[in-house]
């Protein structure tokens, strides 16, 4: 997940400086870091916002970066609250105090992951995290953490609350997977359909994509390449299990900001796996020569989908990049 973070005062500048150099000390990936102050100053490791603080809200929105103010926040949801609209699809956003000693989750703290990285923010401030979701200031049970944990879609979202609730009340909670039907009603249950009783119905995800790409790919053209395929399929985004590719192309912008913005898995082989793959590919010489093995996407999405996977969409021939979709067997 991308992290961008932005401060107002000098003192919110220490705090940032002292989160990166604790993260940097702990091995975890620095925040990238943005001041918003009406002077020219240039400041060592801060960027300043392109346009208004509005405009800057909404890019990270965009591009489903998870949010930290550093400073009020009433700043915080006055900036956010023109881009607040689904709890499932929100950035996670997180308000940190100036003199860094409280870090409070505003928005998607569950599925978002605002939560958890509260806590690691916390951790490295040596601060107090301010988490106020029921769920966790109970210790039960989350239906829709329990979801993306074991990333699964959501099939009926006004269930999480009615199961979140029971949760609560410190009642047990019911799971069934599709192959050990319930024989009565259950709070949870997890295939592709059913006519069983149930509160939340969650459904394994059933495609993977698998994408090869050249160096440095334009990220906007890329995203929008890739949706228009997936419109042609009638498939979503949150039926995408994971976007597969080979390790060469982990760090490649295009594709870590679209797993990012859509919360997707994103899993890399080396070329060793990927011409291990059995199944009918396209080839290519020029790719085996440059890779070390004859295709990338359609290999990719059918390793990625595990054993049973049929492969949809043989190889697309696209702007700069290949794409192929896989049903995994579920």
């Amino acid at each position: 997940m991308k992290k961008t973070a932005i401060c107002f005062t000098e003192d919110g500048m220490h705090v940032l400086e002292k989160l990166n150099s604790a993260a940097t000390y702990a091995g975890i990936e620095k925040i990238t870091a943005y001041l918003s102050r009406n002077d020219d100053t240039e400041y060592e490791g801060f960027l300043r916002p392109e346009g208004t603080l509005s405009d800057w809200v909404r890019d990270r929105f965009k591009e489903h970066s998870a949010i930290i103010f550093v400073g009020s926040v009433g700043i915080a949801v006055r900036m956010i609250a023109p881009f607040v609209n689904d709890k499932l699809s929100d950035s996670p956003v997180i308000v940190i105090d100036d003199t860094g000693r409280f870090v409070i989750p505003i928005l998607s703290g569950h599925v978002g992951g605002a939560n958890k990285l509260s806590l690691t923010l916390a951790k490295l401030l040596d601060a107090v995290p301010v988490i106020t979701t029921s769920t966790d200031l109970h210790d039960a049970f989350s239906a829709d953490v329990y979801a993306k944990e074991n990333n699964l879609m959501i099939r009926n979202r006004e269930g999480i609350k009615k199961v979140n609730a029971k949760a609560i009340e410190g009642k047990a909670i019911t799971i069934s997977y599709k192959d050990y039907p319930p024989k009565e009603a259950v709070d949870i249950i997890v295939t592709d359909e059913t006519d069983r009783e149930y509160s939340l119905l969650l459904s394994p995800k059933p495609y993977t994509l698998g994408i090869g790409m050249k160096k440095d790919k334009d990220i906007k053209e890329a995203e929008e390449t890739i949706l228009n395929e997936l419109n042609k399929l009638d498939i979503t985004t949150d039926m995408i299990y994971a976007v597969c590719s080979i390790d060469i192309k982990k760090d490649e912008k295009a594709l870590k900001s679209f797993c990012d913005r859509y919360s997707i898995p994103l899993i890399v082989f080396d070329s060793e796996m990927l011409s291990r793959v059995k199944g009918d590919f396209s080839s290519s010489d020029f790719v085996k020569e440059t890779v070390g093995v004859d295709n990338v996407c359609e290999r990719a999405a059918v390793l990625g989908a595990g054993d049973g996977a049929e492969l949809i969409l043989k190889k697309q021939l696209l702007k700069g990049m290949t794409l192929a979709v896989a049903k995994r067997r579920i």
